[in-house]
């Protein structure tokens, strides 16, 4: 069990801007800071992040929360992992206990294939530095590469004993389920034999973006031509090889600051690089390049740089991964290495100053690399000429942005030398051809829905009094503690049966007012959840009486954590925020009349929906009752009911916000 000190302190030292800065880019936006969905496939940002509440929300996919959250939701972790996480990060001391075996069984399967990778981890690692064979074979291999002590500790390098079963014997002799070993692609299970994947094996570990052990990578060095040279985690719950990049954990950071990207083919060319000081470098992993991954470099950046070898073959057939990542709107530039050079080889023999030189001075924006690459095969052929010209059209249409696409078809014409008009003309029956498909697509996917279904499908009507719920809990959340000055106005009926009104004059906190109002009418709400957080909202408030927010929203249930992020939040996404630089200065009383406005208004809307439904239940008394019945203390209270009502609406401006309560009539 993690103590409640260590959690306060977790909450205390750690900053969500700074947490999802490591997974998500983040821009400012006022008060508040915005990227792209790290949950969703998007072109414009919709995630929101705010500093000063230490929230987040995700608009295109509707979660929120604080830095916990987003790690549960995110990297998967339980709510101790997200706590350790933030711990190690910071640098908080933290006591853990020793998970014994029976809890090791109640963990979650997915769970409990992180926690057996990652003892697969440190076993490698151990193995590579403690054991004869693996200073023996595993080591000394590492180092022939030229990696320091440094590096091979950075990414986690390991040895798999030459063994079947070395790994699995450790694994269950310290509590591990042979499942998990075998749904991981750890073990390999025949019958009733078992033996390890990787043996006779350097390891890779593979890393999602906050550091979570995956899956591995394995390279045999014996030259055993029946056995692959490479050898990768099999798909399982947690690997999916086409949502991965290695080394993207150690490289997040540095491709955040440099703005940029580099992309190679293996995972030596990833450390062979971060050896060499240029960290914002990450792999497929010998994988063609998937959408995904595009996506999740996405996250931290628009500018990705291709580094190829110098193999011309190799060449034309990757660079069909550059199409793929313009169509994910993002800028794309290709770096090629002599012949017979690689990533790994050219970066080991330059120093970080000649390296970054080559890399910036030989980076080619795409038309440019495409045209000087495919002109070789082209020459003075004509048709062959005109198919390379129709080879760079077809990647300019797969940019989303159209003055991008504009940009580029001048860029070619100039390189290519033809005009403007016949590409742009070519480059729009492409796209033309490419919106005819896709709705014709769309259409036919339209025409398998079930008619019935289809029939289904209605608006759905709006719940008024979650309206006034929700709008009441921001209030609360954003001006509870403001001490306004309220009137108070007592009903009662004159000498002629008129009603009047009394007003006097008195200060309340926003929260208090809004506790003796609904106390007053014995209205509560409606909507389980609403009702749940404006019970949190009034504990903290009444106990504490001023509400800070980083202390409160460090207080709330795990539970409540979404919905309060977007009570905060969801006017953030449209309001036009740091108006001071617009020279715009709102006064303090404006302010505060608003939101005194806006509580009594609230406050009387709960009254009138209130009084709807009392009428809406003394007309049904009416319909029930005989109709020789005396019926007159009824009506005279419908009349009292609708009498009260109107004199609501004028307090409310003659409107009346509620008219869609028509059941109640």
């Amino acid at each position: 069990m993690i103590s409640r000190n260590t959690i306060d302190t977790v909450f205390e030292v750690a900053r969500v801007e700074e947490v999802i800065g490591d997974f998500v880019q983040l821009k400012r936006a006022g008060s508040n800071l915005k990227g792209l969905s790290p949950f969703s496939d998007e072109k414009s940002p919709s995630f929101m992040v705010s500093p000063t509440k230490q929230i987040w929300k995700d608009f295109s996919s509707g979660k929120g929360g604080n830095v916990v959250t987003f790690l549960m939701e995110h990297e998967h972790f339980s709510y101790p992992e997200a706590i350790r996480y933030l711990a190690k990060k910071y640098n908080i001391e933290i006591e853990e206990t020793e998970q014994t075996s029976e809890e090791k069984e109640q963990a979650s399967e997915k769970e409990s294939m992180y926690l057996v990778s990652e003892f697969a981890k440190n076993y490698f690692h151990k193995t590579l530095l403690n054991s004869e064979e693996g200073k023996a074979i595993g080591l000394s291999y590492f180092k022939e590469r030229g990696f320091t002590n440094a590096t091979i500790e950075k990414f986690g390098l390991g040895y798999s004993p030459d063994s079947w079963t070395a790994l699995t014997d450790e694994a269950l002799k310290n509590g591990y389920s042979l499942e998990f070993l075998e749904k991981t692609g750890l073990t390999i299970v025949k019958q009733d034999k078992k033996f390890d994947r990787f043996k006779g094996r350097v390891m890779f570990p593979i890393q999602s973006m906050s550091g979570r052990v995956l899956g591995f990578g394995g390279r045999i060095l014996t030259n055993d031509k029946k056995a692959a040279k490479y050898l990768n985690s099999p798909e399982s719950e947690i690997y999916h090889k086409s949502k991965i990049l290695y080394g993207l954990y150690q490289a997040k950071q540095a491709i955040a600051k440099n703005d940029n990207c580099y992309l190679v083919e293996g995972y030596t060319d990833v450390i062979q690089f971060n050896q060499s000081g240029v960290e914002n470098v990450v792999a497929s992993s010998g994988t063609a390049l998937t959408a995904d991954q595009i996506r999740l470099i996405s996250r931290l950046t628009k500018n990705i740089t291709v580094l190829f070898d110098g193999d011309a073959a190799g060449l034309r057939a990757s660079i069909r991964g550059v199409d793929l990542i313009l169509e994910e709107g993002m800028n794309v530039k290709v770096c090629t290495f002599p012949n017979g050079e690689d990533p790994d080889s050219f970066a080991k023999k330059t120093s970080f100053e000649e390296l970054t030189l080559y890399l910036e001075e030989h980076a080619k924006d795409f038309i440019q690399f495409k045209a000087s690459l495919l002109n070789e095969d082209a020459q003075n052929d004509p048709i062959k000429k005109a198919e390379l010209i129709r080879d760079m059209v077809t990647s300019i249409s797969k940019i989303p942005d159209r003055i991008k696409r504009e940009v580029y078809v001048q860029e070619t014409s100039k390189i290519m030398e033809i005009s403007e008009d016949v590409l742009a003309n070519t480059l729009a029956q492409i796209l033309r051809k490419e919106q005819y498909d896709a709705t014709k697509k769309a259409f036919e996917e339209n025409q398998k829905i079930d008619a019935v279904k289809r029939e289904e499908i209605q608006l759905k009507k709006i719940d008024f009094l979650s309206v006034i719920e929700e709008n009441t809990l921001k209030i609360l959340l954003n001006h509870g503690d403001k001490v306004l000055t309220f009137e108070e106005r007592v009903f009662f009926k004159n000498e002629d049966g008129d009603v009047e009104t009394k007003v006097f004059k008195k200060d309340y906190k926003v929260y208090e007012k809004i506790y003796l109002s609904l106390q007053e009418d014995e209205l509560e709400f409606s909507n389980e959840v609403f009702r749940a957080v404006y019970n949190h909202i009034m504990f903290y408030l009444q106990n504490r009486g001023v509400l800070d927010k980083e202390k409160f929203i460090a207080e709330t249930p795990q539970e409540l954590i979404t919905i309060i992020s977007d009570l905060y939040l969801s006017d953030d996404r449209y309001r036009l925020d740091n108006w001071e630089s617009k020279n715009i200065y709102p006064k303090a009383k404006d302010q505060e009349s608003v939101i005194l406005q806006n509580v009594n208004e609230t406050i009387l809307n709960f009254r009138v929906h209130l009084i709807y439904k009392l009428i809406g239940d003394l007309m049904n008394q009416l319909k029930e009752k005989d109709s020789q019945s005396d019926n007159s203390d009824l009506l005279s209270e419908v009349m009292h009911y609708g009498e009260l009502r109107k004199l609501l609406f004028s307090f409310l401006g003659n409107v009346t916000p509620l008219n869609h309560y028509s059941q109640y009539n």
